[in-house]
């Protein structure tokens, strides 16, 4: 499994309350997405940064999202140009209820 954590770092134009808004926009689209296996949209007010954290089941899915075109467009809607970073996840709790 990969992980990626993209984030953007706002200045003086943040604004919670839109990246709620794209957040919740943008929920569906992921969901049932083949090799994503988790999304989480974070946000921290106090550092102006919001976060989106994925999980996927291979790091060939992972790297097949994230192109150019895509950081490009998600620049466009969120406004800043967002910062991802890939990670090895050794070990996953998911304690998801049914």
């Amino acid at each position: 499994m990969i992980g990626v954590f993209v984030t953007f770092r706002y200045g003086d134009n943040f604004d919670e309350r839109a990246v709620r808004t794209i957040a919740e926009t943008a929920r569906a689209r992921f969901e049932g997405m083949p090799g994503l296996r988790s999304k989480a949209f974070t946000l921290n007010s106090a550092k102006r940064e919001a976060t989106n954290f994925y999980v996927w089941e291979s790091e060939d899915a992972a790297k097949a999202f994230f192109t150019d075109e895509l950081r490009d467009r998600v620049t466009g809607l969120y406004g800043v140009r967002p910062d991802v970073e890939f990670v090895q996840i050794a070990a996953l709790v998911e304690n998801a209820r049914t």
